[in-house]
């Protein structure tokens, strides 16, 4: 993931960093990552609305051979998670493939994805982890 320009990264900062969804105030119904309009009716009556950072594990899929620079990286895990009613797909950290039939809990964290070079942007994503023994969701 490249970053076209600072500003671009600055604006798309908050649905990166943090679980911020979006309700539509017409349907009711909550997604993520946030946009413009409500996907399910084409509403743009939106407000932000926090997600849990704790959530269920719905499924996943572990990708041996990714494409491009994340071959350096291989597996790479994603899965579906359920975060109150809302349902995302996102990279599982911290955890190997054979353990994954006995996850069911997860929480949300911040890993660092890319450096741009010496002088440039750090990227950061949401990613999540297998839930730590006594949290609470």
């Amino acid at each position: 993931m490249t970053w076209k320009s600072l500003p671009a990264w600055w604006r798309g900062r908050i649905p990166r960093y943090r679980l911020v969804g979006a309700r539509c105030k017409q349907c009711g119904r909550t997604h993520y990552p946030p946009s413009q309009a409500c996907p399910y009716c084409g509403s743009t009556e939106l407000e932000p609305v926090a997600l849990p950072r704790m959530g269920r594990l719905l499924s996943y899929t572990v990708i041996n051979y990714p494409p491009g620079d994340s071959r350096l990286e291989a597996p790479v895990i994603l899965g579906l998670v359920e975060l109150d009613g809302v349902k995302i797909i996102a990279e599982l950290t911290d955890v190997l493939p054979e353990e994954l039939p006995n996850i069911e809990t997860v929480e949300a964290v911040v890993r660092r994805v890319e450096e741009q070079g010496e002088a440039g942007v750090i990227g950061y994503a949401i990613k999540f982890r297998p839930a730590l023994k006594g949290a609470k969701e």
